[in-house]
């Protein structure tokens, strides 16, 4: 079985590490199972240097397809261009795409276009809002899917209610979460830690990127000054994506609680998050970060792709009224948030399991 694997944005490769691991290993073990690793380069991130790789025990991509920037048309096309001449040059028995960034979906429709079998890991999960590219890019990658690897039994419903048959669906468990469980060890403290003085349990971290936050000038200033008016007096840590610090900056936004930082890495944000009093963001994979760890977290968003962190997590749904802000301030703050529960197959063995299922496949 030869695997050709898709990572297109660094959080992908957060979720494919485990995956690669248990390959090398199933492959030590004289299984017939070997993989080749592509990185579209749909994201260009300077913190993706080698070190990126060091720290998640992977090795680079065997090809980068440089094909980032542009509209989410261009990209598409630019993707699947490119992804074509290396599937050609070097046939794969499977394609497998993680996630639901476009990476995911073209590289599905180019396999499939070639006769290559896919599989999807984290099939199945939908938000329901197609305002979102993502959601499109999932529904998509889905349609042409030939194993699905899941995360909860949700998702498996949803594909069963698309047409999926039962022996197409594999759940699994989130490999997101298996990297967490390995490299919790690891978290490194960011300067920024002694730098702010920060106490552990006494600081709110928060990441706003979506454009239904970040976009609208008033809103965004609207929020702001919810989060800020109603934290208490405890520091917000705020690593900020450029884009949106370009908005903040138009804005005049400032407090002296609150702290817009660099973006970190993955081991530095997270060792903030795990000692933090509660999360604030807009971010999908930081849910599950968060209630893995039983942080409380608070989503700017009207739904979720992910409800298990809701119905067993420590994630609450706000929404995008500012006005939602206070009274979730005041619950965490009263000591009244709930506690993270046990959420099945997150118990960092999912990518055994996959890889398991692949050296079984035809």
């Amino acid at each position: 079985m030869q695997v050709t694997i898709i990572a297109g944005a660094r959080p992908n490769f957060m979720k494919i590490a485990p995956i690669i691991h248990a390959i090398e290993k199933s492959k030590k073990e004289g299984n017939n199972i070997d993989f080749r690793l592509i990185h579209t380069g749909q994201h260009y991130d300077k913190k993706m240097s080698g070190d990126f790789f060091d720290q998640l025990e992977i090795p680079e991509p065997d090809n980068n397809l440089g094909a980032g920037g542009g509209t989410q048309a261009e990209q598409t096309a630019a993707i699947m261009i490119r992804f074509e001449i290396e599937l050609m040059e070097n046939p794969a028995d499977l394609v497998l795409v993680v996630g639901d960034v476009t990476s995911t979906m073209a590289c599905a429709i180019t396999a499939q276009k070639l006769h290559t079998k896919v599989a999807h890991v984290e099939g199945g999960i939908r938000s329901g809002d197609w305002t979102m590219p993502e959601e499109i890019n999932r529904l998509v990658t889905d349609s042409i899917t030939n194993y699905f690897f899941t995360t909860s039994e949700l998702a498996n419903e949803n594909l069963r209610k698309s047409g999926v048959r039962e022996e197409q669906i594999f759940f699994v468990g989130n490999t997101m979460i298996d990297t967490l469980f390995k490299q919790r060890p690891n978290f490194k403290k960011p300067p920024v830690w002694d730098e702010l003085g920060l106490k552990e349990k006494e600081y709110i971290v928060m990441t706003l990127h979506r454009p239904a936050n970040v976009d609208e000038g008033a809103k965004l200033q609207e929020l702001m000054s919810e989060i800020v008016n109603h934290s208490h007096d405890v520091p917000l840590v705020f690593p900020v994506h450029p884009r949106t610090a370009k908005i903040l900056e138009g804005l005049g936004v400032s407090h002296p609680r609150l702290h817009m930082i660099e973006p970190l890495s993955y081991l530095e944000f997270n060792y903030l998050v795990e000692k933090a009093k509660a999360v604030v963001t807009d971010s999908g994979g930081i849910t599950e970060e968060a209630s893995m760890m039983n942080v409380p977290c608070m989503t700017l968003r009207d739904n979720t792709e992910r409800p298990e962190t809701i119905t067993l997590g420590t994630n609450e749904l706000l929404g995008t009224d500012p006005k939602a802000i206070q009274p979730a301030m005041e619950k965490l703050f009263a000591g009244e948030w709930k506690q993270g529960q046990v959420i099945p197959m997150w118990d960092g063995k999912c990518a055994e399991r996959i890889v398991e299922i692949l050296v079984k496949l035809k």
